[in-house]
């Protein structure tokens, strides 16, 4: 009998976190301009990172030395390389992601979305918006916002070894380095 009953509560275990993570996958990237209404100073500090231009170092030419030391090509243009992407685009590969630099220009480098999750659900009016300011962290984290962000988030996709450029990661050694600066903000969630 107690076989049964651990078998059974494990099925259901493995099911809520499959669940879990197919609901994870139903959201689509949108990009960052829904972002900025907002969050204009932190849209505007991010801009000027190496992570909203970080695409840019595919480009032929680009950083040609350390390209040579991760013994890459450094006359080679990476910007259609799909090894390359998941890292120097938002959502690529992923539902509303980065396809090429025509097609979603507004994914160009990491955005917003690659820290904190795809927006599609969580920047509708009834969750975060202008028309709802004094929304609740936990109903937008139910709906696809990544809060808090921390190492894992850079370490899943990038920053890690399967990068030619790999080197030990710290969060909190470099998340005022690359990213945007961090504003109060003005309500509390």
């Amino acid at each position: 009998m107690k076989t049964k009953t651990l078998k059974f509560l494990a099925l259901v275990i493995v099911l809520s976190l499959f669940g879990s993570i197919q609901a994870q996958n139903d959201y689509a990237y949108i990009g960052n301009k829904k972002c900025k209404k907002c969050h204009i100073k932190q849209f505007k500090a991010w801009q000027k990172t190496k992570m909203a231009n970080v695409f840019e170092l595919l480009k032929a030419g680009q950083r040609a030395e350390a390209k040579k030391k991760a013994g890459l090509d450094p006359e080679k243009d990476y910007t259609k390389d799909k090894e390359c992407l998941g890292c120097h685009t938002t959502g690529y590969g992923k539902k509303g992601g980065f396809v090429d630099e025509k097609t979603t220009p507004n994914l160009l480098g990491v955005g917003c979305e690659m820290c904190h999750g795809a927006g599609s659900e969580y920047t509708k009016k009834e969750y975060m918006s202008l028309k709802n300011k004094k929304f609740k962290r936990a109903d937008v984290v139910k709906v696809g916002l990544v809060s808090p962000v921390g190492e894992k988030n850079c370490t899943e996709v990038c920053h890690n070894k399967k990068s030619p450029f790999y080197k030990p990661f710290s969060f909190d050694e470099r998340k005022d380095q690359g990213t945007h600066k961090h504003f109060k903000l003005k309500y509390e969630h």
